[in-house]
């Protein structure tokens, strides 16, 4: 018998062949990506006319995003932020939605020893890299307030959240997939897009995970050289991994991205797939053999209760290039709350 999750997992891999590779099914579907994109401009319209209401908050809100469906590489880029918001004198605040995450009810403050079962994957490993409050929720403005009401945070940063208009934002930053861009060009179902690429337009930056093809973008690289243990926190360089088989796994939007990532350090490895946010057990990461087995940092603070130490993740931080960080002082200063 099938399992859900297999069956969830076969159902996403059918879905990116047809947004990435298989022009021919997506035409078919065609009419349905455009009556999305319809009824998404619509639903923006409503919102410039305020007849559906929408929030302005005490402190500057900078929303990090993407136009499309899957990972992008926000969280990294989201936790570079914080750290460098930090470094200039603020106190930022981050507010997630918490995907997979499952309390009874929201919003829900997030620390360093929650459980990503409660409160998600991406929230937690946001807490620990930043040491900032984070609350999560899927109302954006309700998870804003509580922060707000419970920290003196002077900046706010929303992980994900482009399409969500309820919040208004200072700043927004959308973030593409170097690699797979905007397969096919098409909005849900038909292809990845949560919104048309037009939207690319008004934001206020772009920037790209890996190599950038516009002169509006810019780039940003991943680096991530070194495991850790998920038992006994060692850290050694990720060439050590080289001379020996491995196992990888990854449960992220895009695991071939984790697996090239381990490939271009010299490690050959066999691949585990999992669709991404995917609740892992203790099966899912042992193996009959005694190679180590690799995952993503994201997908680590799910395993770790249950982890010995054959296991080890890969963190990466995000290395935008210089241009992007003047662009972004240039607007954080413009909405300064510091010097007003």
């Amino acid at each position: 018998m099938i399992s859900v999750s297999n069956r969830y997992a076969q159902c996403q891999k059918w879905l990116e062949n047809v947004w990435y590779k298989d022009q021919f099914i997506g035409m078919w579907l065609m009419p349905f990506g455009f009556l999305f994109a319809d009824v998404v401009r619509f639903r923006k319209f409503l919102y410039r006319l305020r007849l559906l209401k929408s929030t302005r908050l005490p402190v500057p809100v900078i929303v990090i995003g993407n136009i499309t469906v899957g990972g992008t590489g926000k969280t990294p880029l989201i936790i570079w932020m914080a750290n460098w918001l930090k470094t200039l004198g603020y106190k930022p605040g981050i507010i997630s939605r918490g995907y997979g995450g499952q309390v009874d009810s929201w919003p829900q403050s997030v620390s360093t020893d929650s459980s990503a079962a409660l409160v998600g994957d991406e929230a937690l490993v946001l807490a620990k890299q930043t040491g900032c409050p984070v609350v999560v929720g899927p109302r954006r403005v309700e998870a804003a307030i509580h922060l707000l009401r419970e920290h003196a945070c002077t900046i706010l940063l929303s992980d994900d959240g482009l399409q969500h208009y309820a919040l208004r934002r200072d700043i927004e930053i959308a973030v593409i997939d170097g690699e797979r861009r905007f397969g096919n060009g098409y909005c849900l179902p038909a292809g990845p897009l949560r919104e048309p690429i037009s939207r690319l337009q008004s934001v206020d930056l772009i920037i790209v995970n890996g190599e950038k093809y516009e002169d509006n973008e810019y780039a940003m690289q991943l680096i991530g050289n070194t495991a850790v243990n998920l038992v006994t926190g060692k850290q050694i360089p990720l060439s050590q991994f080289s001379d020996r088989p491995c196992h990888a796994l990854a449960g992220i939007g895009n695991p071939q991205r984790f697996f090239k990532h381990l490939a271009a350090h010299g490690i050959a490895s066999s691949k585990h797939s999992f669709p991404d946010h995917y609740a892992f057990r203790h099966g899912d990461i042992v193996f009959d053999d005694d190679q180590p087995v690799l995952m993503t940092e994201k997908d680590a603070v799910k395993c770790a209760a249950f982890a010995s130490k054959q296991h080890w993740y890969v963190p990466v931080t995000a290395s935008p290039e210089l241009a992007f960080t003047e662009q972004l002082l240039r607007l954080v200063k413009k909405h300064d709350i510091l010097n007003t």
